[in-house]
């Protein structure tokens, strides 16, 4: 996630890191070559074969309708970005509750203090399972012994955590620690911990089509890689400074809906799982009055990861 300061509108006209424009600017050098070449080449073009010049009222009819698909899919991406943050925002609503129950009703008991601990390392093998990262050392401080080799070992973390928090809330009812309302309120909240992990696995597994996005990659870049042709017609060396501005609407469009695509990725517009993960073990320790014991993740650069 960018971290970038609020900017006045003339600085945001500047600004490099924490935009697409690196990712482009190949393409958009390539754009700036083919339009100094066509305004070279125009009068010699038009004298020698005027009825096979372009104009620009073909590049107008298929702006529109390349802007509308760009248009539905970056669409589809922000969708599927959003849901993934309702999804983290739903994880941290849901720990938040299971916290408070679980000290209100078995505070001082072992059980509840274990299922407080393995709802923070939930989050962390969250995090881990989405991005295929190594979250051993966070499990290892939060997850009892007998538990921590099977969870290190497993394929989906999460799943196994929710279990272990299945059989604690489990061992709570039968030691009469809660009674049968309280145990099934718990049991509610685990249910929804395990849909979050499949609806974080659901946008994970299922990408936009790659088909839908090669279409995409190539009609953008041969629109913009002929669109020089068709305006030196009409504005003859202003081409170059068009031409490259409108190639970059377009082109940015198509990366930015690429990065968006999947949201649990390191890019600069990815959500910060590491950051989200560390707030629910955060806001778990301060319900029950106890100092965080690792350190917030600090940005690197302008970026939250």
């Amino acid at each position: 996630m960018i971290i970038h300061t609020r900017h006045s509108w003339f600085e945001l006209l500047f600004v490099w890191h924490g935009s697409v424009l690196p990712r482009i600017m190949s393409r958009l050098c390539l754009v700036f070559g083919i339009s100094l070449l066509s305004a070279f080449a125009n009068n010699w073009w038009i004298s020698q074969h005027a009825q096979s010049s372009l104009n620009i009222y073909i590049f107008t009819l298929m702006g529109v309708s390349l802007a509308i698909f760009l248009s539905f899919r970056n669409s589809v991406s922000y969708e599927r970005f959003w849901e993934a943050r309702k999804l983290w925002g739903t994880l941290l609503i849901v720990a938040r509750n299971l916290a408070g129950k679980l000290l209100a009703v078995a505070g001082d008991r072992v059980e509840s203090a274990r299922m407080l601990d393995g709802i923070c390392a939930f989050g962390y093998a969250l995090k881990g399972h989405l991005r295929q990262d190594n979250v051993d050392a966070h499990l290892a401080r939060l997850l009892p012994q007998s538990e921590l080799a099977a969870v290190q070992a497993a394929r989906c973390k999460p799943a196994l955590i929710l279990s272990y928090l299945h059989r604690l809330n489990a061992d709570l009812r039968r030691d009469d620690g809660i009674d049968a309302l309280q145990w099934q309120t718990i049991d509610r909240h685990l249910d929804a911990l395990s849909e979050v992990v499949g609806g974080c696995e659901r946008i994970r597994n299922t990408p936009i089509p790659f088909t839908y996005r090669v279409l995409l990659n190539r009609t953008v870049t041969i629109y913009c890689m002929l669109l020089p042709i068709g305006l030196t017609t009409s504005i003859g060396w202003l081409t170059p400074a068009i031409a490259v501005f409108i190639a970059y609407t377009y082109l940015a469009l198509d990366v930015l809906g690429e990065e968006l695509e999947e949201p649990f990725g390191k890019e600069g517009n990815d959500l910060p799982l590491t950051v989200l993960s560390h707030g629910i073990e955060a806001a778990v320790c301060d319900m029950r009055q106890l100092p965080v014991p690792v350190p917030a993740p600090k940005p690197s650069g302008i970026y939250l990861f």
